[in-house]
């Protein structure tokens, strides 16, 4: 069992910064693979990014490559999405999500954070 909590989300301008964090509990968080997905009003949930249980791939949604970053840190069984030069299209609530397998279906995971606010203004 693992339960995820998302933070780090709030108000920033366009062209800014905000590092989302997903915190976990359980020893076995370090073996799963953690995604990232994002919804906008109106919108179905989308993928973001994912890396797998090392650290050692990770893969994004191809319109936020160069942009956004994600990495872990097993010490703290934290995961990490650094977004950087935002856009007002970036508002959206941000789920951390994880799973044994994952992929970039939001039916991939089993588990889920509650959800973090990032608003972008213009």
């Amino acid at each position: 069992q693992v339960q995820l909590v998302d933070s780090g989300g709030g108000l920033v301008q366009a062209g800014g910064s905000l590092r989302l964090s997903c915190a976990a509990s359980g020893s076995t968080f370090r073996r799963y693979v953690v995604g990232w997905f994002r919804q906008a009003p109106g919108k179905e949930r989308e993928f973001v990014a994912l890396i797998n249980w090392s650290g050692s791939s990770t893969y994004y949604a191809d319109s936020l490559k160069g942009r956004f970053t994600i990495s872990r840190d097993t010490a703290k069984n934290t995961v990490y999405l650094q977004m950087n030069s935002l856009k007002p299209e970036d508002k959206a609530v941000y789920y951390c999500a994880a799973d044994l397998t994952g992929g970039r279906r939001v039916s991939g995971y089993d588990y889920w954070g509650q959800g973090t606010q990032v608003t972008v203004s213009s």
